[in-house]
């Protein structure tokens, strides 16, 4: 018999919990809740879930060490909950490898959408047709597998990572405008959200560069956008 699959929801606040597991519950999602990040991190382990929905500010342990210890070992989807204004929090949160992040406060429509378009995204099947692999020097790709090996080692992407590197690989050679990733890669409602594109472009090279504040594969058209070196 299949196991439940589960969204884990951790935040401090009772009315945010319950907002958001009654907003899921009503569209069928399974919801598990979690107080603090030290009781995140072991309902993490003892849960088969598809989703993390992640408060920064949390007693014991905040938000953003969550992130980077489930991105240790899962490439799971997590979205951050960040207060209003707070810049700052949501370049942190993506950098520790946050897919998403919804800014309090925030609406039963916003809430799905960003679900939906974080799940759909984690489950990506397209596969490019007229190429199962490509090489970028000490860089191979397997578009099919959705791998990639540095140097003969297997790199660890997430979905995200991945997605934003085949548009990139697909097109080398070609400038891919910020707006044309954002809406190929995350979808129309983050074409002006270029602060995602920073980021993993950043995850990126990091994983990817030998150098990365140097960059030999994918490189910078200021202003413009980005585009994958022949």
């Amino acid at each position: 018999m299949p196991q439940d699959k589960y969204v884990l929801v951790v935040d401090d606040e009772e009315s945010i919990q319950d907002f958001i597991k009654h907003s899921l519950e009503a569209r069928s999602f399974k919801v598990k809740i979690a107080s603090n990040g030290l009781e995140a991190l072991a309902l993490f382990e003892q849960t088969n879930c598809i989703l993390v929905i992640l408060d920064i500010m949390m007693p014991k342990m905040d938000g953003l060490e969550v992130c980077r210890r489930i991105r240790q070992s899962s490439t799971i989807p997590i979205i951050v909950l960040t207060a209003l204004g707070e810049e700052a929090d949501k370049i942190a949160a993506l950098d520790q490898g946050a897919d998403d992040y919804l800014t309090k406060p925030f609406g039963v429509g916003e809430l799905l959408a960003r679900v939906k378009a974080v799940i759909r995204r984690s489950h990506w099947t397209e596969t490019p047709i007229s190429v199962a692999t490509q090489r970028f020097g000490e860089l191979e790709i397997d578009f099919e597998q959705r791998c990639v090996w540095r140097d003969g080692e297997l790199v660890k992407l997430t979905p995200m990572e991945f997605a934003l590197l085949q548009e990139l690989a697909l097109h080398a050679g070609k400038v891919c405008t910020h707006e044309v990733l954002l809406k190929r890669v995350w979808g129309p409602e983050y074409r002006s959200e270029t602060e995602y594109l920073r980021v993993y472009i950043g995850r990126l090279r990091r994983k990817l560069e030998s150098d990365p504040s140097r960059p030999m594969h994918i490189l910078t058209e200021p202003g413009i956008g980005y585009y994958m070196a022949r």
